[in-house]
């Protein structure tokens, strides 16, 4: 049996809070609310309990 990689769907902005989620119907990242800043570069707190690798079954 194989891994499968399920990528996250939302990050969060470590320096500015900012909040995307990801938009299956346009295929990119949008930004919830008006929180945080477009320009900041942005250091994206995925990593917490996200674990982009399941077994197979479980994703």
């Amino acid at each position: 049996m194989s891994e499968v990689i399920v990528p996250p769907t939302e990050r969060t902005c470590e320096l500015c809070g900012r909040e995307d989620r990801w938009d299956e119907d346009v295929g990119t990242w949008v930004i919830d609310g008006e929180e945080g800043s477009a320009t900041c570069i942005h250091e994206w707190d995925i990593n917490g309990d996200y674990n982009p690798v399941q077994e197979p079954g479980n994703a």
